[in-house]
């Protein structure tokens, strides 16, 4: 699958995640160095929030709306998922107030990257995630996706949150 950089191609991994798949269930590393699992089935909605680097504009806003958005979801834990160390996760949830929502990192093995076909391949980016947002059901099944054909764009928030909904 191929997204854009600033207009440029950039290619993704492959065995992209699509609707209807099983989310395979991965663990990654919290802001306190804790092992939280995410995908599979877990009895809640997962909206799993994926951003290339939480030093940046966009990454931050569309992580900023989310954690918004999470305090009124009932039944659904919401993760945003980076490259960014646990260490540089914890600073941005202290300065910029997010508590209703997990930062993870994938920063170890990429095995979250790997699973959900997420890796920017080819661009001024390879190696980190792309910019994408996957929900998953209650018994673990993808009911959403969207990845963003322009990485420096922000994902249509309410077509994620009507999935839960």
């Amino acid at each position: 699958m191929n997204v854009k950089f600033k207009g440029t191609p950039a290619q993704l991994s492959p065995n992209t995640i699509k609707v209807g798949d099983n989310a395979p269930q991965v663990s990654l590393t919290s802001k306190d160095l804790e092992q939280v699992k995410v995908g599979g089935a877990s009895g809640k909605y997962q909206i799993i929030n994926v951003v290339p680097s939480l030093d940046t504009g966009v990454c931050s806003a569309q992580t900023r709306r989310f954690n918004k958005e999470a305090a009124s979801l009932p039944n659904t834990s919401v993760y945003a998922i980076s490259l960014d160390l646990p260490f540089a996760q914890g600073r941005f949830c202290s300065s910029e107030g997010i508590n209703n929502l997990t930062t993870l990192s994938d920063f170890v093995s990429k095995d979250f990257g790997k699973a959900y076909g997420l890796i920017l391949e080819s661009s001024p980016l390879t190696g980190l995630l792309t910019r994408a947002v996957i929900v998953v059901n209650p018994e673990g099944k993808v009911v959403y996706t969207e990845i963003c054909d322009e990485i420096t764009q922000e994902p249509d928030y309410e077509k994620a949150l009507a999935a839960v909904r």
